[in-house]
């Protein structure tokens, strides 16, 4: 039998352990982002402002002409380069958090850390090509020189959240969907997750929020923000689209169970109201919608960045979400355009644990 990182004693840590670095695919794709490609190569400074301090941010970008280019544009933005590591990696899109490598780690002298290369097909073959991004977890744990895991099986970081401990969250309208591992089942997916991420518990819940092209990620819904705490998105509105999905999803998560057998704290977070491309507007047509919510933030060393749309509830997110994290700073970033391209913060990172 091969090994596995499980059967070496590897395990996939939670986001809020200690970071080496943040990993970040720069933006160059414009069509990801139809007609409005402009501002975001501006959000993704704003993103790497607020993590260098605190940590390494490594940088995938195409060659050497890119580099100068992003190189420049930190410059012009005042954001200091100290601790900002470029590599040469090709890259399709800009969604580290789904392509990259996801590392584990173990208490060891001998490669405490590794990488696993899930395979990438751009969330069910969706936006070809694709082919560079699946590579990019071998490229990363070549230059970081750590062991690179195969699972053999589609999944992107975005559709999985683990606690560290044993339980991971993710949902049944991705990792059960055809068009990822249609020859799998749900127990020989559940036996992968423990045995490439140390996650025994597989906690699943159901349906995605309206406009998100990935089938529904866990970390638009719902995400770990201690080893037994839940926040999770919740609409109030019955008349809304996202309303029965997310009460059902909040339903299972009160009845799940942790890896001990324990019921978990679950917290609701509201909801940034309906967010088009660069505007709210409540009359446009629903399939217009775009995926915007606050569970897709992400956890630095020295800050917590939330995504945030020019909404009332902006400010009530990030304090529930800070209260999670007192030793952090809470930093809105602005991402009515970044969503556009139907993704946020958290999609846009990958963190290297140390």
């Amino acid at each position: 039998m091969a090994e596995t990182p499980k059967s070496l004693g590897y395990s996939m840590p939670a986001e809020w352990v200690p970071h080496e670095g943040t990993w970040l695919s720069w933006p160059h794709n414009p069509r990801t982002w139809v007609g409005n490609f402009g501002p975001i190569p501006i959000v993704f400074a704003e993103i790497v402002r607020s993590i260098c301090p605190s940590e390494n941010v490594h940088i995938s970008v195409r060659n050497a002409t890119a580099e100068a280019g992003v190189r420049g544009l930190l410059k012009n933005n005042g954001i200091d380069s100290a601790t900002i590591l470029f590599h040469h990696i090709p890259t399709n899109d800009a969604w580290a958090r789904d392509h990259g490598p996801i590392f584990v780690t173990r208490q060891s002298d001998v490669d405490p850390i590794a990488a696993v290369a899930w395979r990438f097909n751009s969330w069910g073959g969706k936006y070809p090509p694709w082919e560079d991004d699946d590579k990019v977890p071998e490229r990363a744990a070549e230059i970081v020189n750590v062991p690179c895991f195969h699972p053999r099986m589609v999944l992107e970081g975005g559709s999985i959240d683990v606690n560290g401990a044993g339980s991971v969250l993710t949902t049944e309208c991705v990792l059960l969907n055809p068009n990822r591992n249609p020859t799998m089942t749900r127990k020989q997916i559940e036996a992968r997750l423990d045995e490439y991420l140390g996650a025994s518990n597989v906690i699943w819940l159901g349906d995605g929020v309206m406009g998100d092209d990935t089938d529904g990620h866990i970390d638009d819904l719902a995400r770990f923000v201690n080893e037994n705490t839940v926040v999770t998105i919740y609409e109030d509105d019955e008349s809304d689209v996202n309303y029965q999905a997310l009460r059902t999803n909040y339903e299972r998560l009160l009845a799940a169970k942790d890896q001990n057998g324990s019921k978990l704290t679950i917290v609701k977070l509201p909801m940034p109201g309906k967010v088009f491309r660069g505007v709210q507007h409540d009359t446009r047509p629903a399939e217009e919608r775009l995926p915007a919510s606050y569970a897709n933030f992400y956890i630095s060393n020295g800050a917590v960045l939330v995504p945030v749309f020019g909404h009332d509830n902006d400010e009530k997110a990030k304090a529930i979400i800070g209260d999670f994290f007192p030793g952090r700073k809470v930093v809105g970033i602005r991402c009515n355009d970044l969503v556009g391209g139907y993704g946020a913060i958290h999609c846009v990172t990958q963190q290297q644990p140390k």
